[in-house]
């Protein structure tokens, strides 16, 4: 489990070590909002609905005619929004958007601070080594993360919340590693263990949940919903798909630990891997799980493209969190992927020996795996 862990704790102490940054207004947090909800409209990456020819998603847009970093009223930007004028304000009357008090202040401020824009944090390059921050409570956290955790309560004026009893944390433990409460054997079993030694009751049920099968089985509720699991084929007849083979492997995936590495090489091409296994293949059903018809009239053609593009947007959605569906019209107007690039991929997923429908026939056999029991096997 260490592996899954370690990759939490990384990318939340990324998360914390952001909002703990000193200084002026934060762009993400504070400015790129502002400008996002009363400016892209018109200041944008649309270009179709670009206004005046400037915008203000981009440093280097927005210094070239709006902004002078350092200097708010010598910017344009700020005698607009604030202007008495009405055919000079902005955001004009027309749009029906209008700038508060506040976030007047918010971007005088940032502009005041050197009008600095930064990349949406999951662009930006992990660093190799984050040092926890130093604490003035120091007593409370138990491990290097609790710091960034303190941090952050520190910097909001708050402290941490008293120890909760023992039965609290277990229910705690035990709902957010397995999804369901403890029974009456497992509270019994701790309260035995934790008069005895709390810290080593605790150990001893996380070790135990850990263990339990019900933790894959959790686990694997959220990777399944990301990846459209389902056991039927949706759209309008809905029949029944034999599916649970992958949703077994998925759970058994989280159970005995598989790096997170190979969790998605598998899924996505574990059958090109050389001498694949058989868990490797059934691994790859994740590209085949998506909706499919066998409505007359239907064109075999169009569901390929349909299949693939699928594919695209699960993958996108599940592994890179990012929704790629616009760029299968135009190049994404926020996010720094080109409907080249969507196609690019496309061609990855779009190279399956199938005929874009039902087609689990004895005329058109589909990609299949036989899955013989271990009594089966050993014959």
């Amino acid at each position: 489990m260490k592996s899954w862990l370690s990759l939490v704790a990384g990318v939340s102490a990324v998360a914390v070590a952001s909002c703990c940054a000193a200084g002026g207004p934060d762009f993400d947090r504070d400015i790129r909002p502002v400008l996002s909800d009363k400016c892209f409209h018109c200041h944008g990456p649309d270009a179709e609905k670009r206004e005046a020819d400037l915008r203000l998603d981009t440093r280097d847009g927005a210094t070239a005619l709006a902004i002078t970093p350092g200097d708010p009223d010598a910017s344009e930007l700020i005698a607009r929004i604030t202007s008495d004028d009405d055919s000079m304000r902005m955001p004009p009357a027309d749009s029906n958007l209008s700038l508060t008090d506040a976030e007047k202040q918010l971007l005088r401020d940032w502009i005041a601070a050197g009008a600095e824009y930064t990349e949406h944090w999951s662009f930006r390059p992990l660093p190799s080594r984050i040092e926890p921050p130093a604490v003035k409570f120091s007593d409370w956290p138990r491990q290097p993360l609790d710091r960034f955790v303190m941090a952050r309560l520190e910097a909001e004026g708050l402290r941490p919340s008293p120890q909760a009893e023992p039965l609290r944390l277990l229910r705690r433990m035990t709902l957010d590693l397995t999804g369901l409460p403890p029974t009456l054997e497992d509270i019994k079993s701790f309260e035995q263990a934790a008069a005895k030694d709390m810290s080593a009751a605790l150990e001893s049920a996380a070790d135990r949940l850990l263990a339990s099968p019900a933790f894959g089985e959790h686990l694997a509720v959220a990777w399944l919903d990301a990846a459209r699991y389902a056991d039927s084929y949706g759209y309008q007849s809905d029949l029944l798909n034999t599916q649970w083979p992958y949703r077994d492997w998925v759970v058994q995936a989280f159970n005995d630990n598989l790096p997170y590495d190979d969790f998605l090489t598998w899924q996505l091409a574990g059958d090109l891997l050389e001498n694949p296994t058989r868990d490797q293949i059934l691994a790859t059903a994740f590209n085949r799980i998506h909706r499919m018809t066998n409505e007359g009239g239907s064109i075999a053609e169009e569901w390929l493209a349909e299949n693939a593009a699928d594919r695209v947007h699960t993958m996108g959605a599940a592994m890179l969190g990012l929704t790629l569906e616009c760029a299968r019209c135009h190049d994404h107007k926020y996010d720094p992927i080109l409907t080249r690039d969507y196609y690019s991929l496309s061609a990855f997923f779009n190279s399956i020996d199938e005929n874009g429908m039902y087609d689990r026939t004895p005329i058109v056999p589909s990609p299949s795996l036989l899955l013989p029991t271990d009594e089966q096997a050993t014959r």
